[in-house]
């Protein structure tokens, strides 16, 4: 919280009143503690001292608007993060969102903040920092943080603790670095994936849902084994119900994420497995399909560093992450049958932007056939 100041009260060589106190000003971009004065009247009869009445009235009256300032607050941005915003986005947003929101605050706006209050914080010192980050950060995180920052002061003023969100009309006036390409795996690479994981079929499982069922991660951890249905006939099914993250259970990411729909044989094949190695080695099979020691949801992350990565670079493959089995799923299927709808039905996508701009990646094969389609379209007939 800012101090309470009373202010200095001086008498200057030209015969006036002043008065002394801190502010904070901008100085490159970060909020310094500065000392200033401001004029408070010339001497006369009526203010002939700095200790008469007049004077200090005056005084009090500028200290007033320097301490709690019309529609400002003294209390710091880290402080209302911490007491107002972080709460209200727990209990709020979806659990994956809050860890973003975590993530970004530690990593950037923390330290940025500082002891900065609320109505102190201006325009420009948010331009100077985010155009500090395009030397190491894309375009895509510039927008989160910046999102993040706007979505802080946009709950104050809603709060009546500010009267205009500063982060409103920031530009970021340097270059920007667009962000790198999301990866994916091709179905090869998968499959190769899956077959280096041979000793695992915990990890086996993990990666044909992610790539043979366009899973998310999160969906992946939520997952139970009443989820599942196998039939006699071999065939089966799996309902997304839920979604599990950093061991927080919550909803799915979107209404449209919950659905049923058959599974492929690349899946039911290892999660019988699976389910034949739990049963043999005590691991109960009425809960979460992968738990952990206490009997909540397993985190994958420890999967994939204990397990997967080690795994996929002594065989000699390129990790890219659960994510990209997704991207990879849509990506084969619209090569495959040349249907969007499809992939956006599978992925659970509201959009079909959506699955077109963020899942289906461009690939080699798709441009020789689209050149050789054009041409056979622009040669003469025969």
């Amino acid at each position: 919280m800012k101090r309470h100041q009373a202010g200095y009260i001086f008498e200057s060589a030209s015969h006036s009143f002043h008065l002394r106190y801190y502010d904070t000003a901008i100085v490159d971009g970060q909020p310094v503690r500065v000392q200033k004065s401001r004029l408070l009247c010339r001497k006369d009869e009526k203010h002939f001292s700095k200790k008469c009445k007049a004077v200090r009235l005056l005084a009090e009256d500028v200290m007033r608007t320097i301490n709690v300032p019309a529609g400002g607050s003294d209390l710091s941005v880290v402080d209302f993060w911490e007491q107002t915003y972080l709460p209200f986005v727990k209990e709020n947003k979806k659990p994956s969102t809050v860890t973003g929101y975590q993530q970004i605050w530690s990593q950037h706006l923390r330290a940025h903040f500082g002891k900065t209050t609320l109505r102190e914080y201006k325009t420009a010192a948010a331009s100077v920092f985010l155009g500090s980050l395009t030397k190491s950060q894309c375009r895509t995180t510039l927008a989160h943080v910046r999102s993040l920052m706007s979505g802080i002061f946009k709950t104050a003023v809603n709060r009546d603790l500010l009267t205009r969100n500063p982060i409103r009309e920031v530009e970021i006036l340097e270059k920007q670095r667009e962000s790198a390409d999301t990866q994916w795996y091709t179905l090869e690479e998968a499959e190769n994936l899956i077959s280096a994981l041979v000793s695992r079929v915990d990890a086996q499982l993990v990666i044909a849902l992610s790539f043979f069922a366009a899973l998310r991660p999160s969906e992946i951890q939520g997952l139970q084994w009443n989820d599942f249905s196998i039939g006699t006939d071999g065939t089966g099914t799996i309902s997304i119900r839920r979604a599990v993250v950093r061991r927080v259970v919550g909803t799915c990411k979107t209404p449209e994420s919950v659905a049923t729909f058959s599974l492929l044989p690349q899946i039911i094949v290892p999660l019988l497995l699976w389910k034949e190695q739990c049963v043999r080695v005590g691991l109960g099979t009425q809960s979460w399909l992968f738990e952990n020691s206490k009997g909540g949801p397993a985190d994958l992350r420890e999967m994939v560093r204990r397990v997967m990565r080690p795994t996929c670079e002594k065989a000699g493959l390129v990790w890219k992450g659960l994510y990209a089995g997704r991207r990879g799923c849509a990506t084969a299927i619209i090569g495959l049958t040349n249907n969007y709808a499809s992939a956006q039905e599978l992925l659970r996508h509201k959009n079909l932007n959506t699955t077109l701009q963020f899942y289906k990646k461009a690939t080699q094969s798709a441009l020789a056939d689209g050149l050789k389609a054009l041409g056979a379209a622009a040669s003469p007939k025969a």
